[in-house]
């Protein structure tokens, strides 16, 4: 009963652990190097997977074993007593088991362990969207260096009176995109700006994309595709920062996507830049593309990852930060601006993020 209320067919169980054997087998009889690396790597994905599918067996056997006592007439009373008390730890135990194992067992995205393009746009509300906008980048900075990630701004427009109009950093790390990916969409503050004299709330917004980054493995581009165009980088009002044409636009022709930087007063640096945010732009096309075609409902717990949908809203006055995805408000906004409360908020969008897989496989 137990088995069967993990919905995880039993040869398919048996299958994992038959890969793992002839895995196990094969290294230790060692071989051409670059198999090895790669059955090694397969061999520590699988490890944690076998270890729990060998602890939902032995649960499921202890509980089936109490069952089998219980349901013995021959079972004396001393016996039956003791079995009866441990019948709904096995139980649960054996439930606990089957969930661990279940959620290894989801599908895993490709592109969560990888270092990520995050890009930060002021939307509607004028100098308080781009102070609001520098808030937000400085919170996922934070939330980076508590991760001990690596952050680099790649592009940056400041705003007339502080914080960004725009700013795309990378930030480097494992697991980044895992941990940032459901950031994606419109981020909303309300809030008294400094310029109100009267105390009047005002609203604003800001757009976050968090993308993965991609290598030349993951997304092919060819060169004929590509219009580069350089100039002198421009500063605040337009004024030339420099004399030499550094800064690099370049312009995917089939899908009409542009990255300029100008950050570097290297060309060959803002041309490195700009083609990693390009290539990540593009991967995360693919993604989003392979990801519909698959299921269009996939992400319906934790929203759809449409940049136009409102997830969040940070409300200053009652010091609160509200997910509106999955209705989780808290009253931590200091420590959310900070980067101390992201992972509340993060671990629970994933949570949901799993119970929703875990419902398309039932």
């Amino acid at each position: 009963m137990i088995q069967s209320s993990m919905m995880v067919p039993q040869d398919k169980l048996a299958a994992i652990l038959q890969r793992h054997d002839i895995l196990t087998a094969t290294l230790a009889e060692g071989g051409d190097a670059e198999d090895f690396v790669a059955l090694s790597r397969e061999l520590s994905e699988l490890d944690p997977v076998v270890a729990a599918i060998r602890a939902f067996q032995a649960a499921a056997r202890n509980a089936e074993d109490i069952e089998t006592l219980l349901n013995d007439p021959a079972t004396d009373a001393e016996m039956r007593s003791l079995a009866e008390e441990e019948r709904a730890n096995a139980a649960a135990a054996a439930e606990a088991a089957a969930l661990a194992l279940r959620l290894l067992l989801i599908p895993k995205d490709e592109a969560d362990e990888k270092s990520a393009i995050l890009e930060v746009r002021a939307g509607t509300g004028g100098d308080e969207a781009a102070l609001f906008a520098g808030d937000l980048f400085r919170m996922y900075s934070r939330y980076a260096d508590l991760k001990g990630w690596k952050v680099e701004v790649l592009s940056e427009s400041e705003g007339t009176v502080g914080g960004y109009k725009e700013v795309i950093a990378e930030i480097r790390g494992r697991g980044v995109f895992a941990r940032l990916k459901f950031e994606s969409g419109v981020h909303r503050v309300q809030r008294v700006p400094d310029t109100e004299t009267s105390g009047r709330i005002h609203t604003s917004a800001a757009t976050v994309a968090v993308l993965p980054e991609a290598e030349d493995v993951d997304i092919a581009i060819d060169e004929s595709d590509l219009k580069i165009d350089t100039m002198r980088a421009q500063g605040a009002g337009g004024q030339h920062v420099n004399k030499t044409e550094s800064a690099v636009r370049i312009t995917h022709i089939p899908t009409g996507i542009a990255v300029l930087v100008q950050d570097e007063r290297s060309q060959h640096r803002n041309r490195a830049k700009a083609m990693s945010v390009l290539r990540s732009r593009l991967y995360d096309i693919q993604r989003q593309q392979k990801d519909a075609a698959r299921a269009a409902d996939r992400r319906a717990q934790v929203g759809s990852g449409d940049r136009s949908e409102r997830i969040r809203t940070y409300n200053f006055p009652q010091g609160r930060v509200t997910d509106h995805r999955i209705g989780l408000t808290l009253y931590k906004l200091d420590e959310m601006m900070m980067g101390t409360a992201m992972d509340e908020v993060v671990d629970a969008l994933t949570t949901a993020h799993q119970a929703a897989l875990l419902a398309e496989g039932e």
